[in-house]
């Protein structure tokens, strides 16, 4: 089997792509998929997330794990994943730049003799050269932008400070 899945990066513009690829791909070979589709290289960190209908955050399946406590998931297949129930995915490359793309399998198939997976089957629009911003909310105990989380606003001297 393999599944059709919609990628779309999240920008102003309709950047998405549709690839085919094996039910038994791991989430490494789905994250690759989707960097050559998208013309990345690939060599950010990155992280697949769970989401729910509405695509909010979940779980992280983190393919390189950072603590000790967190598994790794590169070699999870995809089948392990994705469900009749679960068939909507986040996916996050380069932390700094935050590229977030939005994941969902549209149709389950037969492989078709002498096709190579994955497989890219339509591509629209065009990456941006960089990521947008994101607006996060901000902790409402913080009204003013110089507001300090202790109350103190008095001015410090940073000249004097032995910091460099």
């Amino acid at each position: 089997m393999i599944y059709r899945i919609r990628i779309i990066l999240d920008v102003k513009e309709d950047v998405l792509r549709d690839i085919e690829i094996e039910e038994n791909a791991t989430l490494e070979d789905f994250h690759h998929a989707i960097n050559q589709s998208f013309g990345f290289l690939g060599n950010e960190i990155a992280s697949f997330y769970s989401t729910n209908d509405v695509w909010e955050q979940g779980d992280e399946m983190p393919l390189e794990a950072m603590e000790i406590e967190k598994p790794s998931f590169s070699d999870t297949p995809l089948n392990s994943i994705f469900s009749s129930e679960v068939h909507k995915l986040l996916y996050i490359y380069d932390f700094f730049s935050l590229w977030t793309f939005f994941i969902e399998i549209m149709e389950v198939g037969e492989m078709v003799t002498g096709a190579t997976y994955p497989n890219l089957i339509h591509a629209e629009g065009e990456v941006p050269e960089e990521a947008p911003e994101k607006s996060f909310k901000s902790d409402s105990s913080i009204s003013e932008e110089n507001e300090t989380i202790d109350g103190d606003d008095s001015e410090q001297d940073y000249e004097d400070s032995d910091f460099y």
